[in-house]
């Protein structure tokens, strides 16, 4: 009897070999995808970052062009401990929030952008803090009063679409313009995000998004904590009046 000749690509072994080299190959081209791109990703983050510092104080730019802008308006880079001190060697820009906030607020480093734009001084701070399914963050800018607010700057991880992620959009952000962060006593307090039609400047309040309530509270709470630990700073500039808290 004449014996049928074997496909051995039809062979269980056959197809478990080319898997494996499949899952290899493709393993390769990406892994080096991911660390030929590293350098590119690196450095459009740190446009980006660059480019929401510029817009809180009103300076919008495309992110290709950010970093020039930021050289000319940003005039000093400063990173604080707990009591107000600048700490030499630490570059601001460097330090990362994320890793920052699981150490105890004594051994943190809080960074800190002075901006000069058309002859006004503001304050920029980075934020970070917890929203409804993973970290918001984004920047805050004073005016030299330490006190009224330039502009904000919010983004998110994984909050909802449609909802928690409006954060970050323009007509939510222009609700802090002028909003003060201390109290008629004093007192600071932040902005909170509340439901209800809110439009005077002087309330400490920005009107919520509907449906977002876990989301504003968390942005509420970001910018009381952050800006806490920034006041020894701010009471320890002799020509910025601050109140006592």
């Amino acid at each position: 009897m004449e014996e049928k000749s074997v496909n051995k690509t039809n062979t269980n072994s056959y197809t478990f070999i080319f898997a494996i080299i499949m899952v290899i190959v493709v393993g390769v081209v990406l892994a080096f995808a991911a660390t030929s791109l590293q350098p590119l990703q690196y450095e459009n983050m740190r446009q980006e970052k660059m480019q929401n510092i510029l817009a809180t104080v009103g300076v919008q730019v495309e992110r290709s062009e950010a970093e020039a802008l930021f050289d000319e308006n940003i005039k000093e880079q400063l990173v604080l401990n707990n009591e107000g001190k600048v700490q030499e060697g630490i570059n601001a820009f460097q330090v990362d929030l994320a890793k920052e906030l699981k150490k105890d607020p004594e051994k943190q480093n809080f960074p800190l952008y002075i901006a000069e734009v058309e002859g006004e001084t503001y304050y920029v701070i980075p934020l970070r803090g917890a929203g409804l399914w993973n970290a918001i963050f984004g920047y805050i800018a004073l005016k030299d009063d330490v006190n009224t607010i330039k502009g904000v700057v919010f983004d998110h991880l994984g909050e909802t679409p449609g909802l928690g992620a409006e954060i970050t959009q323009e007509w939510f952000r222009h609700r802090f313009d002028d909003e003060k962060i201390f109290d008629e006593n004093g007192e600071l307090i932040g902005v909170s995000v509340v439901k209800g039609t809110s439009t005077t400047k002087d309330d400490n309040k920005v009107d919520a998004i509907s449906g977002a309530t876990i989301t504003g509270d968390g942005v509420s709470d970001m910018i009381s904590e952050r800006l806490l630990h920034y006041l020894p700073y701010f009471k320890s500039k002799t020509s910025v009046e601050v109140a006592n808290n």
